[in-house]
């Protein structure tokens, strides 16, 4: 979680570089030119950033995850050093460069924010097809594998007489948020903006399949740069 993170950090990057350029958040304003996009991304972004995660409490999904991290003992120590440096005026490849993190993760990040640069088709692409359409089947198996041994955990806590606590109550949270927001909102929000972006322009439906293939690649090369780390048992701290 610690690496993943930064994942959850630059997936803003890709919706607000839409919302910038489908929306009007310039003074003075002027009506967006695809209005069906600008809803979509603007009800994407409401979700991502300010999520309803309790009644009356509101967290983008970025807190949320540092709040389970916080939970399992996870190092928020490279991403709080990395924020920082933005916060600061570093550029993304500056921050990124002297910290504790496997380098699979720091060029992912790289990508990612390249990506963001693209056209918005490319763009929207990458997002619905690299990232939108992959995490509700991903963290559905999360989630039902915790349920499974929280099951067990409960009935050896009802034997012994106990409570049971939730030792990873926000995480549980963040997983579930995202298969019922990713799967049953976003997800097809993401399809629908991706068809009426590249309507019937075959050049863009190209340009937006190979981004989605990079995008894919990118995040296959994260992911086993991750499982690297794990195996070799390297540490952030």
């Amino acid at each position: 979680m610690t690496h993943h993170v930064f994942a959850v950090w630059d997936f803003m990057s890709l919706t607000k570089s839409l919302q910038h350029r489908l929306t009007s958040i310039e003074v003075p304003w002027l009506p967006a030119p695809n209005p069906l996009a600008a809803r979509l991304i603007n009800e994407i972004v409401l979700g991502e950033e300010t999520d309803e995660v309790d009644d009356g409490e509101y967290l983008s999904h970025y807190a949320l995850y540092l709040k389970a991290m916080g939970e399992i003992g996870a190092d928020p120590g490279p991403m709080r050093q990395f924020e920082q440096a933005l916060r600061d005026g570093a550029s993304p490849a500056e921050a990124l460069a002297p910290l504790p993190i496997v380098e699979a993760v720091k060029t992912f990040v790289l990508s990612t924010l390249a990506v963001a640069e693209q056209s918005e088709h490319e763009v929207a692409a990458a997002l619905l097809l690299a990232r939108e359409d992959l995490i509700p089947v991903m963290f559905d198996r999360l989630v039902r594998e915790m349920d499974r041994r929280r099951g067990l955990a409960g009935r050896v806590a009802r034997r012994l007489g106990t409570g049971a606590v939730d030792p990873r109550a926000n995480f549980r949270l963040y997983l579930k948020r995202h298969v019922h927001l990713d799967g049953e909102e976003h997800g097809p929000m993401g399809r629908r903006m991706l068809m009426s972006l590249c309507a019937d322009d075959t050049d863009k439906w190209e340009a937006a399949t190979d981004a989605a293939r990079a995008a894919l690649e990118a995040r296959i090369a994260l992911w086993d740069g991750m499982l690297v780390a794990i195996e070799e048992g390297v540490s952030p701290r």
